[in-house]
């Protein structure tokens, strides 16, 4: 019996994907669009985080958002509500975008005369992190409910992340959640990670991450 053919898929499809990132990264260099992709779990604060981000920058730079889910499309309607230009890209199943999906949603929103445009990736701590989108910077939210130890359980979510928000510290009284243990074991995965401590609620935090974002923003079109 001949020996059986093992074809190692994963590793093309992520070699296939990565190579379009670096094409897509290059496009939106050469327009001078900054392109961020915002992650994190379900309900963790992704749109009501960008809606505060939003009502901070949409004056002084030209931002575009699209708000990636399964189904429906109620974030991109949260959105449109900022004045800020937004699209809905609905991923038929899938939890994660990956660079090809990423430039569709690019070409819809129409990123030639933006400044900033921002993916809002589907809710998942897994499937994202294994994607490159693109994106210039990863920002990835962990929310207080979900406890401190998810950078130990979800690595490769907070490695690949160039900045953490720790958000939904209003309610730190009532859970078991040691933001010491949180930064702790952030920085065992990703060493010198910027963390901001945040409530997207009430603003709280928000303009040091605003902060992080113009410099970032400012360095990439420069």
């Amino acid at each position: 019996m001949d020996p059986i053919k093992i074809i190692e898929v994963k590793e093309s499809v992520f070699a296939d994907n990565n190579a379009d990132a670096d094409k897509l990264r290059a496009e939106m260099k050469a327009q001078k669009t900054f392109l961020l992709n915002l992650m994190s779990s379900p309900g963790s604060g992704k749109t009501t985080l960008l809606k505060q981000v939003l009502g901070r920058l949409k004056d002084e730079m030209r931002i575009g958002v699209m708000e990636a889910d399964i189904d429906s499309d109620v974030d991109a309607a949260a959105i449109l509500e900022t004045g800020v230009r937004a699209i809905q890209l609905h991923t038929g199943g899938m939890c994660h975008l990956d660079a090809d999906m990423t430039r569709q949603g690019v070409r819809e929103l129409g990123t030639e005369d933006l400044d900033l445009a921002i993916l809002e990736n589907v809710g998942n701590l897994v499937c994202p992190a294994e994607f490159d989108t693109g994106s210039v910077k990863n920002a990835v939210i962990l929310s207080v409910p979900e406890g401190h130890d998810k950078p130990l359980k979800y690595p490769l979510m907070f490695e690949v992340a160039d900045v953490l928000m720790i958000n939904k510290v209003d309610v730190l009284p009532y859970f078991d959640f040691d933001m010491d243990k949180v930064v702790e074991y952030a920085h065992m995965r990703h060493p010198g990670l910027p963390i901001f401590p945040i409530c997207a609620k009430t603003g709280e935090g928000v303009d040091a991450f605003c902060d992080w974002l113009r410099a970032e923003v400012k360095a990439w079109n420069e």
